[in-house]
């Protein structure tokens, strides 16, 4: 299972909190500094039943330079995939991806229940 995330970013903490507390254990990725692959970033997206925006961190300091909010709509999803593959910052954390699921952004109680934990 690899545990993708932003060591700085307070969610992902807490992400990796609840992982350790609950015994799970994962492969830790850095976003920023091993962002994920135009390939991974598509089988992930398949893998998740989640619509690509989901994928996008709209609240990041990238995704508001780069005006993403008004330009999204006009891009192709290649293109978007595309633009997620060049910069970790972009991909919304934390992610928990596995052999069964892709979990985006941390909710405790959608990731007990995908864990198979109690909450």
């Amino acid at each position: 299972m690899i545990f993708l995330c932003y060591p700085k970013c307070s969610t992902c903490k807490k992400a990796q909190a609840w992982l350790d507390d609950h015994g799970i254990s994962y492969d830790l990725r850095d976003i920023k500094e091993q962002n994920p692959s135009l390939e991974e970033l598509k089988e992930w997206h398949g893998r998740s039943g989640l619509p690509l925006k989901r994928f996008f961190n709209t609240s990041g300091l990238q995704y508001r330079a780069l005006e993403l909010k008004d330009k999204l709509p006009g891009m192709s999803e290649e293109e978007r995939f595309a633009l997620l593959a060049t910069d970790g910052m972009l991909v919304k954390r934390p992610m928990l991806i596995a052999d069964g699921f892709v979990l985006v952004g941390f909710k405790a109680a959608d990731w007990a229940a995908a864990l198979g934990v109690e909450e």
